[in-house]
């Protein structure tokens, strides 16, 4: 964990705490964490949470990698570790992951116009990112862990040499893949990232293998110390504290891998990484630099949404939600950004077919690579846009967490009506009173002018038919 004061428009780091949880250890074959590490966790974030449980709302991230991702028991979990923290936890994807850590790298080195291949190890994955200066180009995650790996091959301590060219091999066939896109070819230099990282790279130089970062001959060396020693237990070298020694030889077999299928020559370990990248990514959201947004505009365009259409969606309900008497514990300024988000991608599902676009669209918005979200807040947006139109399900929000399970439903709400009232695409509605009293939504147009629209009176009896199904009832004069 990191703390950080913003001062003078830079981040200056006023504490760091550190604790080895390896949850990845705790996953079991049917992908459950068990009991005890989870316990572990919890006990951990309930010592981080006394650092920062009083900090305000939004100026904390928290997030969970591969092996969350992973594990079957990751909710039931989340809910504990939450209130053991005392602020939300997200649960990030890989590639949003290899782009946190690539912000957090870029942050720490000079700009120099260079291509960067920069490499992260995690304990259950490892990514891979090509950039220039603060741009990352190319991302990619791989399912290939030093806690995982070495659990796998290593589990019982035992160091031989069949069994680490068999770790190598097993890294090796997870990089066939990307080999083609991230070797020598592609970048100039190479930057670790990470803690295995950053002790290879100690342990090399303390030891006389290498005088500029992680080498070939480095790593060979320090490959033979280790099959020298034949157990974890016995790894006697510089820099290697006891916490890491049972997952440090799977790290090195996957540094290894990297450095046969990519053709690494020297790799630097760099001292930013995910959450210096978390804090960056934190700070544009503060001073409205937020990555989604760009994010949103950007799948907007890839699937030719009808920009000037949606943007008067937009307009419409942000008109809508003015007047909604905005009650709850989410942020109202935040309630309207994920209300314009889902304004603008309300139609993306059309590029596929137009038959129930709402779900097409839905599943892309769940699915898809959305640099800044987590896999929580796409669900979120999948949501808004599935229930945008056709028949209202209010259990597709239940499934939400709070307090996203009730203010979705809100939002789904008025979006619905902004959509109905641009229906005819080229006319732009007329200023329009909301008033909600209960369960009742009353519309007011100015006079006559419903008279005027029959087709717009049709669509809102429609909808008000769909609303009774939410127990909500629609009026309008």
């Amino acid at each position: 964990m990191i703390v950080a004061s913003l001062r003078g428009g830079e981040l200056i780091v006023v504490d760091r705490l550190r604790e080895m949880v390896r949850l990845a250890a705790g996953l079991t074959s049917a992908r459950n964490l068990t009991p005890e590490v989870q316990l572990r966790a919890l006990e951990c974030l309930e010592r981080f949470g006394q650092r920062v449980r009083d900090m305000p709302p939004g100026t904390v991230r928290a997030v969970g990698t591969n092996t969350l991702r992973a594990a079957r028991n990751a909710q039931s979990f989340l809910i504990m570790a939450e209130q053991a923290l005392g602020h939300p936890i997200e649960v990030i994807s890989g590639i949003e992951e290899a782009r946190l850590t690539y912000l957090g790298v870029a942050q720490s080195l000079a700009a120099n116009g260079r291509r960067r291949l920069v490499m992260d190890i995690g304990g259950g994955s490892t990514e891979f990112i090509i950039g220039v200066d603060n741009t990352p180009r190319d991302k990619e995650s791989l399912r290939l862990g030093c806690v995982s790996l070495s659990s796998t091959h290593f589990g019982d301590g035992k160091i031989t040499s069949k069994r680490f060219r068999r770790a190598v091999l097993h890294a090796e066939q997870e990089l066939e893949p990307i080999e083609h896109a991230f070797n020598r070819d592609h970048w100039d230099e190479a930057v670790g990232s990470s803690g295995t990282l950053r002790v290879v790279q100690r342990i090399i130089q303390a030891a006389g293998w290498s005088r500029d970062g992680i080498t070939p001959e480095g790593l060979n060396r320090l490959a033979d110390a280790m099959l020298t020693a034949g157990h974890v237990d016995r790894l006697a070298l510089p820099e290697l504290s006891l916490e890491r020694r049972p997952i440090i030889v799977g790290g090195v077999a996957i540094v290894h891998a990297a450095f046969n299928v990519l053709r690494i020559p020297l790799m630097k370990v760099a001292d930013g990484a995910l959450r210096e990248g978390l804090l960056y990514d934190l700070l544009g959201r503060l001073f409205d630099d937020d990555v989604r947004s760009r994010s949103v505009s950007a799948l907007a365009a890839r699937y030719h949404v009808d920009a000037v259409h949606a943007g008067r969606v937009r307009d419409t309900a942000r008109h809508l939600f003015e007047q909604w008497p905005w009650t709850g514990a989410v942020d109202r300024d935040v309630a309207r950004l994920w209300l314009d988000w889902a304004a603008e991608l309300h139609e993306i599902g059309l590029d596929i077919a137009h038959s129930q676009y709402q779900k097409h669209g839905a599943y892309i918005a769940a699915n898809a690579d959305l640099a800044g979200f987590s896999r929580h807040e796409q669900n979120i947006l999948a949501a808004l846009i599935r229930a945008h139109r056709r028949k209202f399900q209010p259990k597709s929000f239940r499934e939400l967490p709070a307090p996203w399970n009730e203010a979705g439903k809100i939002l789904a709400v008025i979006l619905r009506l902004a959509v109905v009232l641009n229906r005819s695409r080229h006319n732009v509605p007329p200023p329009t009173t909301l008033e909600r009293h209960g369960n009742t939504i009353a519309l007011r147009f100015p006079e006559g002018w419903i008279n005027d629209h029959p087709l717009t009176s049709a669509d809102l009896e429609q909808e008000a038919e769909y609303l009774r199904g939410a127990d909500l009832v629609l009026t309008f004069t």
